[in-house]
């Protein structure tokens, strides 16, 4: 027979924590160098993509058009001029810009040394049923950072840099509310798209029903309408791009309730 495990003391639990930490920092840092390091591409293709007219997003939009005689969705110019007001702007933001792609690259690594951590304190059917957690929390974090990289972004930057009060006033956008804006809104899509996971947890602790998902989906559309208005300019297209795979994914948390609470009437019986 082994020896029983040694009950750990909260000290000991803080120490574990601060290694997991520590490696979830190193990750993060390590992508945040090589982003660092290569600040043409991390920069001129990747961050300031959207913000160009010859991107993925406004190509696709433009073959679009063709394919139903529309100009209209041919976006061919983004009239604004990006500037650094601040002595030390570009240098700042070159450093917070780097760490934004170390965290996002690093997510996974830092969301499984958060779990191995988290997981030893679960019950039994609760690790049965988080099984996969990393891997689904993960796929969901960049599905919702591609959807905002790729939809939110580029059609925002395009109001925004075509939006005029009266012509005549040009739009120079400051480097660092470029990079502060982009990555609120890229960053904000990924933490959205956790909507099903949420569910799921909250399901299972039995905080959460299917019944009152549903009695409270009105609401809940009203509070995606308010936050996808927050997230974006006041364009409606922009809110709608957000509100829409939110909706879907707050029927998709319906389902997952369902199927929890399916499960443990059977268990129970």
């Amino acid at each position: 027979m082994g020896k029983p495990e040694k009950e750990m003391s909260f000290l000991d639990h803080l120490e574990e924590l601060r290694w997991h930490l520590i490696r979830s920092v190193i990750a993060i840092l390590v992508f945040a160098i090589a982003a660092f390091i290569y600040k043409d591409f991390v920069w001129g293709t990747i961050i300031f993509g959207p913000s160009k007219a010859d991107f993925w997003t406004f190509r696709m939009l433009c073959k679009l058009g063709e394919l139903v005689n529309s100009d209209l969705l041919c976006i061919t110019d983004l009239p604004y001029i990006l500037q650094s007001r601040k002595i030390t702007g570009q240098f700042t933001m070159h450093l917070s810009g780097s760490f934004v792609i170390g965290l996002v690259c690093a997510f996974p690594y830092f969301f499984w040394e958060i779990w191995r951590f988290i997981k030893p304190g679960l019950h039994t059917n609760e690790k049965k049923v988080s099984r996969g957690a990393v891997f689904f929390v993960s796929l969901l974090f960049f599905s919702g950072i591609l959807f905002g990289y790729f939809i939110v972004s580029p059609l925002s930057f395009n109001f925004l840099s075509n939006y005029q009060i009266v012509p005549g006033i040009k739009n120079q956008f400051d480097i660092i509310s470029y990079v502060s804006f982009f990555t609120t809104l890229v960053l904000a899509c990924g933490i959205l798209f956790q909507i099903p996971m949420v569910t799921l947890f909250l399901s299972k602790a039995g905080i959460l029903t299917p019944d009152i998902l549903r009695k409270y989906a009105k609401h809940a559309i009203i509070v995606i309408l308010f936050v996808s208005a927050v997230l974006t300019p006041p364009d409606i297209i922009s809110q709608v791009l957000i509100a829409a795979p939110l909706t879907i994914l707050y029927q998709i948390s319906i389902f997952i309730s369902a199927r929890i609470e399916k499960k443990n009437k059977k268990f129970l019986e």
